[in-house]
């Protein structure tokens, strides 16, 4: 049964939406399939002024290259901006498709260039895998910046769901080798804290559809290989672990108000408030998870994408 409080225009989708609902070792394989179908079953925008390239950046050590899709406007501008972007799937499922529609118009509109990481994920390449292979490609976008053509000082970075949770560890990564400079960090309903639906348990009204509290269980525990939950779990696998965050870049957080994310999204733009790190918040009303991936076209989902577009529009400029 649908809740009266999803959105109107978010209700019929939920009805052929997929869930990770009850997402198991068993179950994986299939789920990731469902998945990448689902996301190409959506109808998406052409964008002929945007190029694609694919290449291998040099992984952590010991590790292998780390795949990663470059998105650049057709008409290439010296020194653009840069962001690398974290895709999602719970850190055991996606690619860099699930996201491309999102990186073809940001590039489209933006005229930045994005490196989009194709990560290696849990269960099979556990905690650190993922938020090593995302640092290889932020210092090597860094490193090689006058080849790529773009501006290391106007460098973000960003993702969404378990993209968004890791680009928040990014950030702490980042702010504390002090090799990169990170100019902003775009957190699209970021997943930020393993304790949520197993220690802390947010309002039933929160999490019932797409990204459910078994679907959370499951993922925090094939990623950190250990109950989600537990002691001892570092800020750079969950950045709500974090006690300091003083010294971050600014930050946009955006969540539905359905999402089972919400409360651990808002508390922890508080405490970068409270930190004394710009921050600007967006919740969408009646909105569940990945919700304008899904129905792009959604006045809902519309206005969603110009609040991180704008905030992202004004950090550029500078």
């Amino acid at each position: 049964m649908i809740q009266n409080s999803v959105a109107s225009e978010f209700r019929e989708a939920l009805k052929v939406l997929p869930s990770f609902d009850g997402l198991s070792d068993q179950n994986l394989a299939a789920t990731r399939k469902a998945f990448i179908a689902a996301i190409r079953n959506v109808p998406v925008t052409e964008y002929p002024d945007v190029t694609l390239e694919e290449c291998h950046v040099p992984g952590p050590s010991g590790a292998p290259d780390v795949p990663v899709v470059i998105y650049r406007p057709k008409d290439k501008h010296p020194y653009a901006p840069a962001l690398v972007y974290i895709h999602s799937g719970g850190i055991v499922s996606g690619t860099p498709e699930v996201d491309d529609a999102r990186c073809r118009q940001l590039v489209n509109e933006l005229g930045l260039v994005i490196f989009s990481v194709d990560y290696r994920l849990a269960p099979e390449a556990p905690y650190p895998a993922a938020i090593e292979d995302c640092y290889a490609v932020l210092k090597w976008v860094h490193e090689q910046s006058a080849h790529l053509d773009i501006d290391r000082d106007r460098l973000v970075i960003g993702g969404d769901s378990a993209g968004g949770g890791l680009t928040a560890c990014l950030a702490l990564l980042a702010r504390d080798r002090a090799e990169v400079k990170v100019l902003f960090q775009l957190l699209i309903y970021p997943m930020l804290d393993d304790r949520t639906g197993t220690t802390v348990m947010p309002s039933p009204e929160l999490g019932q559809y797409i990204w459910t509290r078994s679907a959370n269980h499951y993922a925090w525990n094939a990623y950190l290989g250990k109950a989600p939950g537990s002691a001892g779990v570092s800020e750079y696998a969950a950045a709500f672990r974090a006690k300091d965050l003083a010294g971050l870049p600014p930050a946009y957080i955006g969540v539905g108000s359905l999402d089972l994310f919400l409360d651990e999204d808002l508390e922890y733009a508080r405490r970068l408030m409270a930190a004394g790190v710009p921050t600007e918040v967006c919740v969408v009303p009646g909105a569940y998870h990945v919700f304008d991936v899904f129905i792009p076209d959604a006045p809902l989902s519309i206005q969603f994408r110009h609040s991180y577009f704008t905030a992202l529009k004004r950090v550029l400029s500078v």
